[in-house]
């Protein structure tokens, strides 16, 4: 789940599959951070299960770069003729050429190697990121699984308020989002941050870091 990292039990899995192939009914399911699981190996794919059950979609969003406007589902037999004459009347002219070369990588493996690269780079910065907080914000806890671009970091009961920490971030040229939108209103919510640690460059990363933990060691 987004952004909180959670995995669905095993047992949850199952019983999904199991709804699915009792009801005939269809299961949507985005792989999300399937590529960029660091402690572990990632959880296999639901469609894997039930793959005439199970609709699934993924993206070259993360592994190479969002303008690229790349995505793919794995469909269903029977529903690979409708979705396609959809989207014929949806989006008749995806870029050819960005196809083909996305294509190309991936029949030559170097798709694959691309992706090592990237999970190892963003396995070390996580791991730069949460050895950073422990050390100079040992208040705040960094949720979820070890996955994907982002970090959830929690903020303590008693403070400081995310609102208070992402101005006051602003003013340091960090640009942080809250924890708290993405509760539903009305719901229990918790005080926290979720902090991206893939876009900064190289030579950005460690004083960006550096400035995070300023802040939340400095704010009331």
């Amino acid at each position: 789940q987004f952004p909180s990292g959670v995995t669905l039990h095993a047992e949850r899995r199952a019983a999904l599959a199991d709804w699915a192939v009792r009801t005939d009914g269809l299961v949507v399911e985005d792989d999300y951070d399937g590529e960029f699981r660091y402690d572990r190996q990632p959880v296999g794919a639901l469609q894997g299960l039930v793959p005439d059950r199970v609709v699934y979609a993924g993206t070259a969003s993360k592994t190479l770069a969002p303008g690229i406007r790349l995505a793919w589902l794995a469909l269903p037999a029977g529903l690979v003729e409708p979705v396609v004459v959809k989207k014929e009347y949806g989006d008749r002219h995806p870029g050819v050429l960005d196809q083909l070369v996305l294509a190309d990588l991936i029949e030559t493996g170097v798709y694959d190697r691309h992706v090592r690269q990237c999970r190892l780079r963003y396995r070390r910065r996580r791991d730069r990121l949460v050895a950073a907080l422990e050390a100079r914000a040992p208040a705040v806890q960094v949720s979820g699984i070890a996955a994907g671009l982002h970090a959830v970091v929690e903020l303590p009961a008693d403070g400081p308020d995310e609102r208070a920490v992402i101005t006051a971030a602003a003013t340091r040229s960090l640009a942080l989002e809250g924890l708290g939108p993405y509760f539903i209103p009305g719901g229990r919510r918790r005080q926290g941050l979720v902090v991206g640690y893939a876009t900064p460059p190289e030579h950005a990363f460690g004083p960006a870091v550096r400035a995070l933990t300023d802040v939340l060691a400095e704010t009331p």
